[in-house]
């Protein structure tokens, strides 16, 4: 925060020598410009006059998005004018790090976790018996809804309970077949065959417990209705046993190795993390270079810069960002304690000298190469198409400027199809090239944007045709009607 101060102060004091006539052009032009890409600048003229006459939501979000969109055409658009496509092997590893790290983890697991389905069968009929895996088969008589007829619930828990007092192992399949109200298990003589303790609601799981394996419950009631249980035999679900039991002992150990890899490592999260946290997920671009460090441990620091990088990572349909956004701050400790979980595991993968398949390195990076052309493609920059109008790298550059900026009023106004520049090649260009996106820029356009529209949609109002049929007087709104109930 000094550091930030004194940067402040320094700028102030060298304005100062131009007067403070210039310190205040300096400052309005700042609010003029939303973005900046090297030469090329989007006004906020230019985005107001875009977003005011179009059906883009006048939202800080989506005004920055499209903001950020423009960036990234931009970016494009300057390296394919430059005659760089991103061709090289460090290109394609420094967009594609998520995707390696990916590869990493997994071989990771494969040399830490190749014993940890490791079980003793013999102890298999023992461990069903005490539970730690549970295997059943059972009836439901449904209930109806809460509150719509006591009576009607009464008579069926009357019915599952005199089903109880007469089923037997012998019978149990056929009332299934007959009277079951449960379409996942009935095809399966009511069988859920081998499964956790916590799969089911709780009720369930105690009315297994409550039994010896071969035996059947009483009545259980559950938020869904009555049911009616027999424990499996150890005999009846042998076979499915085995790789259960092994899972779930893969899954035990791994949860040991991980929790004694935090413990020894120390992670301990900033107690200010979670409002810079939020702040970069609205926002990963504006946190890339940002130092300041969010959590700690023995062998790696987490920095702002770093969440940033791993937040952008996540693919939009995961919609990450906008949970941790959105999350209470209680729970984004937990969040940065799992991204430093990847960091460690990729100390672990170092340590551990990691070779990755060859064959899937090149698979991750052709499809590097294959989206930087698919890009420059579709927003028409490749360099071979900038070459045919333009012969200099100047007219090149005008060029290509010329034509995102173009398509991007297309995207706006439903023209086009939507072109998204992938979060692994804009890095990279990010990483290269000189922009910015100037928040005083985005809330100005936000308020003339909003002007703007409102001017538009009182004259769209104003030029209606009136209507054909003559409106009569107000007449008082008709007793609202209950609704008619289907049968």
């Amino acid at each position: 925060m000094t550091r930030l101060r004194l940067f402040g102060a320094s700028a102030l004091l060298v304005l100062g020598l131009t007067g403070c006539e210039g310190l205040k052009r300096a400052l309005t032009a700042h609010t003029d410009v939303v973005a900046r890409v090297g030469s090329q600048e989007l006004t906020v003229q230019r985005l107001t006059e875009l977003l005011g006459d179009s059906e883009v939501p006048l939202r800080p979000d989506a005004i920055r998005s499209i903001a950020q969109l423009w960036v990234n055409y931009q970016l494009v658009a300057l390296a394919a004018a430059e005659g760089d496509t991103l061709g090289t092997i460090e290109d394609a590893d420094a967009g594609m790090w998520a995707a390696l790290a990916q590869l990493k983890f997994r071989e990771v697991q494969e040399v830490i976790g190749k014993d940890w389905g490791t079980v003793d069968s013999t102890v298999f009929e023992q461990k069903y018996n005490e539970g730690v895996l549970l295997g059943a088969q059972h009836i439901l008589i449904a209930k109806q809804p809460e509150g719509v007829s006591p009576e009607k619930n009464a008579a069926l828990k009357a019915e599952a309970e005199r089903i109880a007092k007469t089923i037997t192992a012998a019978t149990f399949a056929d009332v299934v077949k007959r009277r079951s109200d449960d379409p996942g298990s009935k095809e399966r003589a009511g069988s859920y065959g081998v499964f956790p303790r916590g799969q089911m609601v709780p009720e369930f799981d105690a009315g297994i417990l409550s039994v010896k394996p071969g035996e059947i419950t009483g009545v259980v009631e559950s938020q869904f209705g009555f049911h009616i249980i027999r424990r499996h035999t150890f005999a009846e679900i042998k076979d499915q046993f085995g790789p259960a039991y092994a899972s779930i002992a893969a899954q035990a150990a791994e949860s040991t190795y991980f929790a004694t890899m935090d413990s020894t490592a120390q992670v301990k999260v900033k107690p200010s993390a979670a409002k810079l946290v939020k702040a970069i997920a609205e926002d990963p671009d504006g946190f890339r270079t940002d130092k300041t460090v969010i959590a700690t441990s023995k062998p790696v620091t987490m920095t702002a810069a770093r969440v940033a990088q791993w937040m952008a990572a996540f693919p939009p349909q995961s919609r990450v960002r906008a949970q941790v956004a959105q999350a209470p701050d209680s729970v984004i400790p937990t969040f940065v304690e799992n991204l430093m979980r990847n960091e460690l595991v990729l100390r672990v993968a170092d340590s551990l000298k990691i070779t990755l398949d060859t064959a899937e390195v090149n698979q991750v990076r052709g499809a590097f190469f294959s989206g930087v052309k698919g890009v420059m493609e579709a927003l028409r920059v490749t360099p071979a198409q900038l070459a045919d109008s333009a012969t200099d790298e100047g007219a090149r550059v005008t060029l290509a400027s010329a034509r995102v900026d173009a398509f991007l009023a297309q995207v706006i106004r439903n023209e086009v199809q939507y072109v998204e520049v992938p979060e692994q090649l804009a890095s990279v260009l990010r990483g290269r090239f000189d922009h910015r996106v100037t928040p005083a820029g985005l809330d100005r356009v936000l308020a003339e944007a909003t002007k703007r529209r409102a001017v538009a949609d009182s004259a769209r109002a104003a030029n209606m045709p009136p209507s054909a049929v003559p409106m009569g007087p107000p007449t008082e709104a008709p007793a609202p009607t209950a609704p008619v109930q289907q049968p």
